[in-house]
This record gives structure tokens, sequence and C-alpha cells, in this order.
């Protein structure tokens, strides 16, 4: 097996979700497997709740990113993995893992993806989904105050003390490395229909 591996990158609230979900609408066949590097997110269970909360989880280092790359290898290579299961309501791994079995193709998601060589010089299509700062910032908003159970607050202040310093240190200079950029995010039909096309060559069809 050779799968193709697609990166798709981007500030937090971007639409990088958004835009792998309609990578994998419109591919359809062959399988895909989808792996966020959210999950790759170190357990911090052993830490109190009001420590958790005041970690910066939006730098390189509060991520496993090695053992996303020995799970990328693996699926390359045509083994099986264990995707870990994060909580975002604790800030803690969950005990169970998903399996993940080799697929043609790999679609992986993180906004930090392009800034380690090592991971990213195992795909072969890099996708940067570029949005605005403010759209960024109403739409983590609206979903960490109702999917992830966090105030208004806390959201606020952790977007002024890490979310933003980190996009400008980390997420924005690892643009330079995208093939493709995406404006508008999801929403972006032509940059979307021309992805799929190259993507649809690439895979031979």
């Amino acid at each position: 097996m050779n799968p193709t591996v697609i990166g798709v990158a981007g500030g937090s609230g971007s639409g990088k979700t958004t835009v792998s979900r309609r990578i994998l609408d419109r591919l359809g066949a062959p399988p895909i497997a989808y792996i966020q590097h959210d999950s790759y997110y170190f357990d911090n269970s052993h830490l109190s709740p009001e420590e958790r909360v005041k970690m910066n989880y939006d730098h390189p280092n509060s991520l496993d990113t090695p053992l996303l790359i020995e799970h990328l290898r693996a699926l390359r290579a045509g083994r099986a993995v264990e995707i870990p299961v994060y909580d975002f309501s604790t800030h803690s791994r969950r005990p169970e893992t998903e399996r993940m079995a080799p697929a043609p193709v790999i679609l992986v998601e993180g906004i930090l993806i392009f800034v380690e060589k090592e991971l990213r010089e195992l795909m072969d299509v890099r996708i940067f989904v570029d949005t605005d700062g403010d759209l960024r910032f109403i739409r983590r908003l609206q979903r960490d105050v109702h999917e992830r159970g966090r105030s208004q607050d806390s959201v606020v202040q952790q977007y002024l003390s890490t979310v933003r310093p980190m996009h400008l240190e980390f997420v924005e200079p690892s643009k330079r490395y995208a093939d493709v950029i995406i404006p508008e995010g999801g929403h972006n039909e032509v940059a979307l229909a021309r992805i799929e096309s190259r993507l649809r060559a690439m895979l031979g069809e």
C-alpha cells in the first residue's frame, strides 16, 4: 500500500473541519482514514482542574506529535493503529481508543500539522485554510461554549493569552509550507473543486 496523505491546516476556527469533511464527501471512494491532530493532546489527568485550565493548548509541545508520526508511518505501511480519544471538557484522554485501519487516502487535520518538519514531510498534499481572525474567534467562541462546555469568559481569556499569540508564532508562519491555500474555508466552492480534481488525478481516477 502506498496511500496518499493529505494535510489540512489553518488557525483555530478557520474551517479546517468543514474543508476536511467536504473533501471526504467529494471524494467518496476510495476509503479515507481521517485523523485529527487534536486527538493527540497529552493526557493531563495527573493535574488538578485548575492547573489543566492554565495549560497552553496551542503550543506544539501540548501535542504528542511523535505518536501521530508513528501512526502515520504504520498506516502507510499497511498496519492498523489505535488513535487516542481526547475529552476536551476535562483536558484528559479517555481510557478507550479508536482503531484506525489502513486506507488508500489518509486525511490529517490540525492547526499545527505543518509546524513539525518530520510530520509535514509525510504529506503528499498540504492545504491551508485561511480565514480572517475575527471570524475565527467567533467560530471558536461558539464551538467551545456549545460543544465543549466552556464559559464565554474562559474562551475569551484563553484566546487572548495563548490562542492568538500561538497563532502568530506558529500557525500563520506554517502557511508557507502549504501547496494550496483556501480563502473562506469550506464555502470556497471553486477551490474545493480544484482540490478534488487534483486529488482524483493523484489517485489515478
